[in-house]
């Protein structure tokens, strides 16, 4: 099943490169996407649906690109630089996987991945910042200001087409895969069209990339290696595998090819073996994979270390990333936020 859906994923994602035959038979079926996304903004701009505001400031971090764009790492970022400004940032997020239609729970470092979704928790375990996830994201924002009424800033990860909240600065993300051929699902990887507004424009590229104009360029760091089974022993990452040792990166998440390359900028030889994002690791993917070193990213980390076959693995290693946002984007965010009219 797995294999499978790799298949599926590798042939859309080759399609959306281009305007082949497999994009062009499904071009009209994006037409009708377009058509009800579209129907869908009127009816919240026209005033027939309600945006619920929150009594604090809502800074939504999202992408029109399907899959990953580094919102993850990004949010770490952006939770940090409202800290360096005096604020105290809290999050509201869907959580993939999470809960049922209504339900709305609060993210502890020691939640279950299942539970609460996977980047969520990786967002609190690195942080320690307050976290509701729920499919209503005004009704998770209600619940975390009424559990933390100290937070004056709410961040939506990953809610950039959720119009029921309201929101006073939107942040888009995107990769070096740009809009791919540029049209809507399912013929494009576009949930929307690449020009919608924003506020603020923020790209994810290798390092000694140029981003395009009026965007600010995101890299991602990565500098040592932290073993998943205990005692969660740390080693730089430069110079693993100069003994000879036989290494294998593995990834779930949305866009693997950015893992593989971080782990080729660091000069590492490495086979590689991508796993559908969010994958919940219920089949072992490291039994009897023939290398002497793993490394997984910080996302399937929080799922590996609660699964009693896989945690105690001594050959994975954890490669945690940092963002690094060139600009005085975090400047230009806060005065934004000061800009909004007090209730």
């Amino acid at each position: 099943m797995a294999d499978s859906h790799r298949n599926a994923e590798a042939i859309l994602t080759r399609a959306w490169q281009g305007r082949g035959p497999l994009a062009c038979l499904l071009w009209p079926l994006s037409l009708l996407f377009g058509a009800l996304a579209a129907l869908r903004r009127a009816l919240f701009a026209w005033g027939f649906r309600r945006a619920e505001r929150l009594p604090v400031p809502v800074v939504v971090v999202g992408n029109v690109f399907v899959g990953g764009t580094g919102k993850t790492p990004f949010s770490i970022w952006l939770i940090e630089a409202l800290r360096a400004a005096g604020y105290t940032p809290g999050v509201v997020s869907r959580g993939y996987g999470a809960g049922g239609a209504e339900a709305v729970a609060e993210v502890r470092a020691d939640s279950a991945a299942a539970r609460v979704g996977d980047e969520p928790l990786l967002i609190v375990q690195r942080t320690g910042v307050p976290l509701v996830v729920g499919r209503r994201r005004a009704a998770a924002g209600r619940a975390l200001l009424a559990a933390h009424p100290e937070v004056d800033v709410v961040v939506s990860d990953d809610g950039l087409q959720h119009y029921a909240l309201a929101r006073d600065i939107e942040i888009v993300l995107s990769d070096a895969r740009g809009a791919g051929n540029g049209w809507l699902l399912p013929a494009g990887p576009l949930r929307e069209p690449a020009t919608r507004r924003r506020d603020f424009s923020v790209c994810n590229l290798p390092a000694g990339s140029a981003a395009p104009a009026g965007s600010y360029a995101m890299r991602l760091d990565a500098d040592e290696l932290v073993q998943l089974a205990p005692p969660s022993a740390r080693r730089p990452l430069a110079g693993i595998g100069a003994d000879g040792a036989r290494i294998a990166a593995v990834a779930g998440i949305g866009n693997p090819g950015r893992f593989f390359a971080t782990l080729r900028g660091a000069g590492l030889a490495f086979s590689e073996h991508p796993l559908p994002d969010h994958y919940d690791f219920s089949a072992n993917p490291f039994a009897g994979l023939p290398a002497d070193v793993i490394l997984i990213t910080e996302k399937d980390a929080v799922k590996c270390k609660a699964i009693e076959a896989i945690k105690n693995d001594p050959r994975i290693w954890v490669v945690p990333v940092s963002a690094r946002i060139d600009g005085a984007l975090a400047e230009h965010i806060v005065e934004k936020l000061r800009e909004r009219p007090t209730a």
